[in-house]
């Protein structure tokens, strides 16, 4: 017989009043795993000089990680992390969504070629239907993201693979408001046609918004309005009081992630849970990045292990006590990510597997352990001028597809290294392709051009120019 409790505590946002005794410890002992305040580490693998799966996993135990994602369903990584009681989070690609939105029996082939021969001997307890989709186009996948988780989670109870949630990433780029927090809103575009849908599936399922939520960007594009110690959980004096809610804060990152509180119960859906699917603060990145280093970086990610870690747990101002499930982004640096430079400075580990800077997923060392953390020598914005050249030892082929593309763009950008010109060197790609780069780069910066050209170009504080030749810089 199951004793009625008249009124119960509230666990988390769960009012448990009138619910039988033996219901509430049946809840307690299905969700407590699920909604485990551990920390895990984002598994990405866009590199060429990466450790292998199987060592990737002793690596991954190494830093006391109790989850780990990864961006597709390699089977390789999947069989590596067999037996290790370690949870694992899975991603169909963008590129599908369309696909299985349309066919429940592509969903069916995806579940049974990716999930269903790795399962329960690999802890698969998250099935996310892409990565940020809605950070990018096409937009045509936009509205198809939902049928797609639906068809997905049809496969998986065809399966019986009920401890399985679906779910899919998002980015702060979703809201067009996020200051006050109070006043956090979804994008008009998305709100009612995109975003809406999906909390509702997820309300139902009981699933988690995953959410990739950065507070170095934050604060890197208005440092002198945000305090840095601030944005690092290091402000022992500085709070903000949001002028509406009257709630508190003492840090940026739960400014962010109660915006998307805020943001979710304006559409209607307050109650639906949190997974910091990313968060991370790099470790290096270009010139003409602020604030991207190793003391940042080592004194970020262990704050935020310590807070998410934290028993009982401290959630947010806008839910106190709640669990936030976490993933630090990442578990390397991974030199073939495009973009700026700290696209591939994120990782806890270089390539070779030694630790960038000491930390332990788990919260439990304390930071007086740890080896001193060199002083931080970019926390102000850099000033002066800065070219962009050829990468010393960058491949041939791909370095003359660079110089083509750029010579292709822009007014006269590569005139000067034409033969009989100031710049032309005779076989002499490197010098070209420099050139090129620097003429490039001065004229599209502003427009978004990057210093980067499929990996093969850096940049450098030290003039190139030479002779007559004058390369043309950017000025910060």
């Amino acid at each position: 017989m199951c004793l009625h409790v008249a009124q119960a505590p509230r666990n988390e946002h769960l009012n448990m009043g009138l619910l039988p005794l033996c219901l509430i410890f049946l809840f307690l002992s299905v969700s407590s795993g699920e909604i485990s305040n551990s920390v895990g580490v984002n598994y990405g693998q866009l590199g060429n000089n990466l450790p292998s799966p199987e060592q990737s996993v002793k690596l991954v135990k190494s830093l006391g990680a109790k989850r780990v994602k990864i961006y597709d369903a390699n089977p390789g990584i999947l069989d590596a992390f067999k037996d290790t009681n370690i949870q694992v989070s899975v991603m169909v690609p963008n590129d599908l969504i369309i696909n299985i939105s349309n066919s429940q029996k592509l969903a069916d082939s995806w579940v049974e070629s990716n999930v269903v021969p790795f399962y329960p001997k690999t802890k698969i307890r998250f099935l996310l239907v892409g990565n940020e989709v809605i950070s990018s186009p096409p937009k045509e996948i936009w509205p198809r993201i939902v049928p797609a988780m639906r068809k997905i989670r049809n496969s998986l109870k065809t399966h019986s693979l009920n401890k399985i949630k679906v779910s899919t990433s998002m980015a702060m780029d979703l809201l067009e408001s996020t200051f006050p927090p109070s006043n956090g809103t979804f994008r008009s575009d998305i709100a009612d046609p995109i975003v809406k849908p999906l909390l509702q599936f997820l309300n139902r399922t009981k699933s988690f918004y995953f959410l990739d939520v950065y507070p170095y960007f934050t604060w890197a594009t208005n440092p002198k309005t945000i305090n840095l110690d601030y944005a690092l959980f290091e402000s022992r004096n500085i709070t903000y009081t949001d002028p509406d809610s009257r709630l508190t804060y003492t840090n940026l990152f739960d400014q962010l992630v109660d915006s998307v509180v805020f943001a979710m119960k304006r559409l209607g859906y307050p109650d639906v849970r949190i997974f910091i699917a990313e968060t991370g603060w790099p470790n290096a990145g270009d010139i003409d990045q602020i604030g991207c280093n190793i003391y940042n970086a080592a004194t970020y990610n262990r704050n935020v292990v310590k807070k998410l870690t934290a028993k009982p747990a401290i959630g947010t101002p806008a839910r106190p006590g709640w669990v936030i499930p976490s993933l630090i982004f990442a578990l390397y640096n991974e030199n073939q990510k495009p973009g700026p430079g700290t696209e591939r400075h994120f990782g806890l580990l270089y390539p070779n597997g030694s630790y960038v800077y000491g930390i332990d997923l788990s919260g439990k060392t304390p930071d007086s352990d740890f080896q001193p953390l060199p002083k931080p020598d970019n926390n102000e914005p850099y000033k002066g001028k800065i070219w962009c050249l050829a990468a010393k030892g960058a491949n041939a082929t791909a370095l003359s597809a660079a110089l083509s593309y750029a010579c292709s763009q822009g007014n006269k950008t590569c005139d000067p290294i034409q033969p009989g010109k100031q710049c032309f060197k005779p076989d002499s790609l490197y010098w070209h392709a420099s050139y090129a780069f620097s003429s490039y780069w001065s004229q599209f910066k502003k427009a978004g051009g990057s210093c980067y050209f499929n990996g093969v170009a850096t940049q450098t504080a030290k003039d190139p120019s030479f002779g007559r030749c004058k390369f043309p810089s950017v000025t910060l």
